[in-house]
């Protein structure tokens, strides 16, 4: 009592000489104005005696170096008592009594709460330097300002803290009160950002006791998370690691986390309260190192013992640095309004009124309010600047508690994240941290809970069929039960590969008899009521599993195919030899022989022998000529060169087509044609066919789901049972199809590889996973060491050991096809032949019309574009005599007929018979275009000029 009572005068005794000092320069000055800001703090409490000091220093040094200065704060203080009302009392009393024109203070976020609505009332600004919870600034109101950092700017320092270790899972720990609840919603928004899920929110009441302290620790020993984030104030805080290090949660495997809160008062705590923290890590806001700043701590170290000598535990901390910033940023605003009147409106209020309607509103509010805002200064803290109403946040220092304080570990910047200095960009760079438990090694953050068990309890089906995933044996002897199989080994090695040890032991899913107690969904639906702690087996991630239960990553393909049977169609018919050309190339090519003997025909048929005489003789020559070059037996000669060019080029196209023909009927007839019996999911369900899915398999629902009869359901349990159900289609108990999931696809053709195949549709489906319960933190652990099996070499061991070596069977991607070449393959080369073809034509027209121009010149103007063709026509039946085929010949046969030309009978001559001595020749050839055997016209030879015209 004597103590207190002297801690009181003296710190009344403070206040009176601070005040007369103030008073007495002013009087003694007439050139300064005073100007009244009110100081509410809790005047018994560590924060309030060094706010007040800080306070005290900061005007001193203020108007000692700004003598200047025309203004001079005088402070009036007033105790909040560690009081909501008291504080409110005390504002009101220094608005309504004293007029202030501003006021510092009060310490807490709850006690702000009130005052700064009297602030706002009176437009009386309230710079509170302690005050940080998010809440009030929701408050909207334009007279408050937070001189220190809103506990929300600390948020991403502590995300980047749990990003940096990937803990997947927290605890929040905070008191619950204004100061404790308003951070949260921001830490959780924050957490989630990076997948972060906060298991559990511990609320402890303010002031709560040992009991409950140690009750709600209890509690989240049982839980698995181990990473806990602390957002108290003293004296909660303190008591509470104190009993977390007696109840054994101090020890290694636990991760705590302060906010600034706890971190900033660090360097107050007693020893046994440190001793209690060891391994704790923090965040606190970062203060840059100056000249300024340490010889102000020796200062105020000296201050504080002179008025405080019994108490030598005060420490200097961030409160007191920004209640230092605060008055001088206070005294430098108000000097900034100059020789202002600083007044009330209406103050002839009686003093001693305190009622709330009688407060008055300040004339220089609003222009104190606005200098307040714009002052820039560097500070003890840093750089003092208000964005919008707060103190501008930068950088927090992150710091370990070893031995008998703290040491900084690492920096975290908006701008380059978690870094070891203020000068390092390498993120993620931290020193050493010694975790609790002094251990040097990274936590994981959570524990398995085992709930008083050694080991994890892992479910595993029991089947008869397909025991290569999962096989369950027992030894006759012990009865010892054994548990192996291609997914067991995919687990051990996964669980093999994790960076920290997992006791586990298999649990089967099985009656006391040995039979499987239910199916897949049953199994799986134990780790939902927690019976079990994990399933593994060949389990298939469903997205109706996954409403309850946690997957890993799938191990295995995935898919859902169809199974069929598979016969020889191996063609044994009468017309087997159509098949190996489509029916458009059978035409096609049909089309190109007749094209190519006419085009050979125009070529040759004016110079070769070989394709002139009757008409009859000209079409079998032209269709024999043109199909007999598919042997290659045609005996034609071929005297034209452009009939040779067309020649060569349909001569490489019936090579290539006769031997692909050759080759696909010979494949037809000899090769095995192993095709699917049916390939149409519709056309069994149309027909009402039988399809068979392994028993306890989710392909039940999926075959539902596809609109099958129940009743044409056949359940199988081993590959054994679905071949014999195949075999016996023919009969009532048999099956059309089988519809199973990938692995066992594969396995199943492994060993009937000749008898079935899968055909495509395959139906997606997530593959085997192994089941955990719903936000177990050991899927993503478990997630990335699959990756890292599944990828390696391990998988082919794993098949190899349990599949055996797979023969070479249908692939299971393949589709069914014909084996019928089709146009499309050939195209190319009829189109090369087809331009080649026709440009000879062209050609060959072209040149004939040219050489008869004078011909075609000589015709009576009147005659119709038909008499023209026709006369060209008649033309060109008639032979070449310029050609070399028929010169040699005449040479030959000019002695026998006197030098006459066997056909027209005329004097042999180099030069062109007379259009009069061709006229009977030109009307016999024409015969053949006309069916007539001998030549007759109405009106003559076209050419002859002495031709008859038509009457008039």
């Amino acid at each position: 009592m004597r103590k207190n009572l002297t801690q009181l005068v003296l710190s009344l005794f403070c206040c009176l000489s601070l005040w007369i000092f103030f008073t007495e320069t002013a009087m003694s000055q007439n050139t300064t104005i005073p100007v009244k800001v009110g100081v509410v703090l809790n005047m018994d409490t560590w924060l309030g005696k060094m706010g007040l000091s800080c306070i005290s220093m900061a005007l001193s040094d203020f108007y000692a170096s700004h003598g200047h200065y025309k203004t001079r704060l005088v402070p009036e203080i007033r105790d909040s008592k560690r009081d909501v009302v008291g504080a409110a009392a005390a504002a009101l009393d220094l608005l309504q009594n004293e007029e202030v024109q501003a006021i510092i203070g009060p310490a807490s976020s709850m006690q702000a709460n009130f005052v700064i609505g009297l602030g706002d009332k009176a437009h009386v600004p309230i710079i509170s330097f302690s005050a940080t919870s998010p809440s009030l600034s929701s408050l909207q109101s334009q007279y408050f300002i937070r001189a220190t950092l809103n506990d929300s700017a600390q948020v991403p320092a502590i995300r980047a803290i749990v990003q940096a270790f990937g803990w997947r899972e927290v605890v929040l720990i905070y008191v619950d009160n204004e100061y404790g609840n308003g951070v949260i919603p921001y830490l959780t928004d924050a957490l989630q950002e990076i997948d972060t899920r906060i298991t559990y929110r511990c609320v402890i009441p303010p002031f709560a006791t040992d009991d409950q302290i140690v009750k709600e620790l209890y509690k989240l020993m049982t839980m698995s998370t181990r990473v806990f984030i602390v957002h108290m104030f003293t004296p909660l805080g303190p008591l509470l690691f104190t009993k977390a290090n007696e109840v054994g949660m101090m020890d290694e495997g636990y991760v705590w986390i302060l906010t600034d809160g706890m971190t900033d008062i660090l360097s107050t705590l007693d020893e046994s309260v440190i001793d209690s923290m060891q391994g704790v890590l923090g965040v606190k806001p970062h203060v840059p190192r100056s000249k300024e700043l340490e010889s102000f701590k020796i200062r105020w170290k000296r201050t504080i013992q002179n008025q405080y000598p019994t108490n030598e535990s005060f420490e200097l901390n961030i409160f007191g640095l920004w209640a230092y910033d605060a008055a001088s940023g206070l005294a430098m605003a108000v000097e900034q309004l100059g020789a202002t009147n600083f007044s009330f409106q209406n103050s002839n209020i009686s003093r001693n009124s305190t009622d709330l309607g009688t407060i008055q509103v300040s004339q220089t509010g609003p222009y104190l309010l606005q200098s307040l805002v714009s002052t820039r200064f560097r500070g003890l803290s840093g750089d003092f600047q208000i964005v919008d109403g707060q103190l501008h946040s930068s950088a927090f220092q992150i710091v370990n508690v070893i031995g008998k304080g703290e040491r900084g570990v690492a920096l975290w910047t908006p701008e380059n994240g978690i870094v070891r200095n203020s000068n390092s960009t390498n993120k993620a760079d931290l020193r050493t941290i010694i975790w609790p438990g002094e251990s040097p090694s990274v936590p994981k953050g959570w524990v398995l809970p085992t709930n008083g068990k050694k080991s994890l309890r892992i479910g595993v089906p029991v089947k008869e069929g397909f025991s290569e995933f999962v096989k369950v044996t027992r030894d006759p002897i012990t009865n010892a039960t054994k548990v192996t199989g291609y997914c067991i080994a995919i687990f051990d090695a996964v669980m093999a590969a994790l960076p920290y040890a997992v006791p586990y032991e298999y649990i089967p899913f099985e009656t006391p008899d040995g039979k499987p107690t239910g199916n897949y969904d049953d199994l799986i639906y134990q780790v939902y009521l927690q019976k079990y702690d994990a399933v593994v087996g060949d389990t298939t991630i469903v997205a109706n599993r996954s409403l309850y239960v946690d997957f890993t990553l799938p191990y295995t393909e995935s898919g859902v195919s169809m199974i069929v049977p598979i016969i020889d169609k191996r063609s044994k018919n009468a017309w087997v030899f159509l098949k190996p050309l489509t029916w458009d190339l059978w035409v096609t090519s049909a089309c190109f022989f007749v094209f190519i003997g006419f085009v050979i025909w125009v070529l040759e048929h004016r110079i070769n022998e070989d394709f002139r005489g009757p008409r009859s003789n000209q079409v079998g020559t032209i269709l024999w000529f043109s199909f007999s070059t598919m042997v290659f037996a045609q005996k034609e000669r071929i005297v034209s060169n452009l009939a040779r060019f067309v020649v060569i080029i349909w001569f490489f196209v019936v090579l290539i087509l006769t031997q692909s023909y050759t080759a696909s009927l010979t494949s037809m007839l000899t090769v095995q044609q192993l095709k699917p019996t049916i390939t149409d999911i519709n056309e069994l369900i149309k027909n009402g066919e039988r399809v068979g899915y392994q028993k306890g398999s989710f392909v039940y629902e999926f075959l539902k789901w596809m609109k099958f009869d129940e009743t044409k359901l056949v359940i199988y349990e081993s590959p054994e049972e679905l071949d014999e159900l195949f075999s016996n289609r023919s009969s009532d108990g048999g099956i059309a199809a089988a519809f199973e999931e990938i692995p066992y696809v594969k396995l199943f053709l492994a060993k009937y590889c000749s008898k079935y195949t899968a055909v495509q549709p395959t139906y997606k489906f997530d593959g085997f996973g192994f089941v955990f319960p719903k936000r177990s933190p050991l899927v993503p652990d478990v997630s990335m060491q699959v990756l890292n099996v599944t990828e390696g070499a391990k998988m082919v061991q794993f098949e190899r050991a349990w599949f055996g070596q797979t023969p070479s069977c249908t692939d299971l991607t393949s589709s069914v096809s014909s084996n019928s070449i089709g146009l499309n393959s050939f195209w190319g080369l009829f189109l090369i032949a087809g331009v080649a073809s026709f440009v000879a034509f062209i050609l060959c027209i072209a040149t004939f019309l040219y050489e008869n121009r004078d011909a075609l010149m000589n015709l009576d103007p009147p005659a119709s574009a038909w008499r023209k063709i026709k006369a060209m026509a008649t033309r060109f039946d008639q032979k070449d005599p310029s050609s070399h085929t028929f010169r040699k010949s005449e040479m030959v046969d000019r002695s026998g007929i006197n030098g006459m030309d066997a056909d027209t009978a005329s004097p042999a001559t180099n030069c062109p018979p007379s259009p009069s001595s061709l006229s009977i020749q030109t009307e016999s050839n024409f015969a053949f275009f006309r069916g007539q055997e001998t030549p007759s016209s109405e009106y003559g030879d076209p050419f002859s000029p002495n031709r008859q015209t038509s009457p008039q």
